[in-house]
């Protein structure tokens, strides 16, 4: 008996877009923290927070917590964090 490995991951059918994000670390920046509803995501982005605050003092922080992993980001909630914040990062626990 001969067993076969077959590799699921298929061929991009999109060729890929480069794209640059930055933000002007010479301003006070507004950080927006997403949680998605995983155990530890918010306890993970505390962390987050300590870490970037030590490089960025004057940094303001927006927290958010979508609170179920099995949703997108509701659109209201989207609209605040693209209105409030410069940069985000999105974060999950298990």
């Amino acid at each position: 008996m001969t067993v076969q490995f077959h590799d699921p991951r298929a061929e991009p059918l999109a060729a890929a877009t480069p794209y640059r994000l930055r933000a002007d670390l010479k301003k006070p920046l507004n950080i927006g923290l997403l949680a998605n509803g995983f155990p530890d995501s918010v306890n993970f982005l505390d962390r987050v927070e300590e870490a970037l605050s030590a490089h960025l003092p004057e940094a303001r922080f927006h927290r958010y917590n979508k609170g179920n992993a099995s949703i997108a980001v509701p659109d209201a909630m989207l609209d605040e964090i693209v209105n409030a914040c410069d940069v985000a990062v999105a974060a999950y626990g298990h």
